[in-house]
């Protein structure tokens, strides 16, 4: 074992193009989408494994990964800029604008397996870049420790359709069935895309479903390939997360996550001992002229507001003119909400242009928020410096 290296190593798959989150991933990795204005979701994964004391985290990107380096900043608002421990970014192996490196998540997890022996890591935990919770990762490291797991997969109970996930079947912990994406699911608990490996048996279970000599691209999705041969062959539990998740991979999603933080069922932004972590741009205190009104809501520094705001996320630069309204709407940054305009039900991106005039459904349906981007921009956004 390298005299240098933790037993653990954190894995992000920070790679993928994120087309469900089309236009906010246009012009910016799935990782780099912003969150409640101040945040981009990757800083979710990063925050846990902080506050989680895990010290060597990597970084696996694909898709356009300069924005995402760029905020990355060498893992330094994470304290994860040291010198034998700390940030590993994995970059693409070839150009920046094509998807298509990997052919899904379990051959990306199979393209690091190498360098993670070679770190001398024994324990490996991979996660996702588009979820939104908070969770101590010493606890389930602990009980895969004590149970001898050679992979625990991290689990919470879903009140919303389970088909979309990968459903687990668990007996006192021992898990004896997992069925990715199944039209016909056999309850509601569901994998969080959060998994803790045995790193030889990880290494084993690729040896069995490969061919001598295969690159592991018929692995695919590891929920297809990787889990379920380990839940057949070999030693699997859950772990069960209780409180707030949500996978943020779809528009409905992103928006319904912005509404739950909005009303103070989301996760917990004030939270002490668990903040959110960032790289952030330093900003003035948001400004509030006389006679706005703003109910319950979400502004982030920099905002102006002289109209009437309610139920929304003001970004960062957003101005609400006088004589605008703003209702059940995310406004990332950087818009201007002219006066005449009323938007409903809205995700406006940075430099958006808001028209004057109604915007928005009252009551949108599944697949029907109304999405505002920049015309011709490639540029991602600012918040990052």
């Amino acid at each position: 074992m390298n005299g240098n290296a933790s037993p653990t190593v954190a894995l992000i798959l920070a790679g993928g193009r994120g087309s469900r989150l089309s236009p906010l991933t246009d012009a910016r990795p799935k990782p780099a989408v912003p969150l409640a204005g101040s945040y981009r979701l990757i800083d979710v994964a990063l925050s846990n494994l902080t506050h989680s004391q895990i010290r060597d985290v990597w970084v696996a990107e694909q898709y356009r990964p300069n924005l995402l380096n760029r905020h990355l900043a060498g893992g330094r608002p994470w304290d994860l800029d040291g010198t034998r421990h700390g940030l590993r970014v994995l970059p693409p192996g070839e150009g920046d604008m094509e998807d298509g490196f990997s052919e899904g998540n379990g051959h990306a997890l199979f393209q690091q397996l190498e360098a993670v022996e070679e770190f001398g890591a024994q324990t490996l935990i991979v996660l996702s870049a588009d979820h939104l919770f908070q969770l101590d990762l010493r606890p389930v490291l602990a009980q895969h420790a004590e149970l001898g797991s050679d992979l625990t997969i991290v689990t919470t109970e879903v009140a919303e359709d389970p088909s979309r996930y990968g459903v687990v079947t668990a007996a006192k912990k021992q898990v004896t069935a997992y069925d990715y994406k199944p039209d016909s699911p056999r309850g509601s608990v569901v994998a969080t895309e959060v998994f803790v490996f045995d790193v030889a048996a990880l290494r084993r279970a690729c040896q069995a479903l490969l061919p001598a000599g295969s690159d592991g691209s018929e692995l695919g999705d590891y929920g297809e390939s990787i889990v379920p041969h380990l839940v057949e062959q070999t030693t699997v539990h859950e772990y069960r997360m209780e409180g707030y998740w949500r996978d943020l991979g779809t528009i409905d999603a992103y928006f319904r996550a912005h509404m739950e933080l909005i009303e103070g069922t989301g996760i917990d932004l004030h939270r002490a001992d668990w903040p959110l972590l960032t790289n952030l741009t330093q900003s003035a205190p948001a400004r509030i002229a006389p006679g706005a009104e703003i109910h319950n809501s979400l502004v982030c520094p920099d905002a102006f507001v002289a109209g009437a705001v309610d139920h929304s996320l003001i970004g960062p630069g957003v101005r609400v003119e006088k004589g605008a309204s703003v209702s059940r709407c995310v406004l990332l940054g950087e818009v201007t909400v002219p006066s005449g305009a009323h938007l409903e039900s809205v995700i406006a991106d940075h430099g958006a242009e808001i028209p004057a005039g109604r915007t928005g459904q009252t009551k949108p349906g599944p697949g029907n928020i109304t999405v505002l981007v920049q015309q011709g921009s490639d540029e991602g956004d600012a918040l990052t410096p």
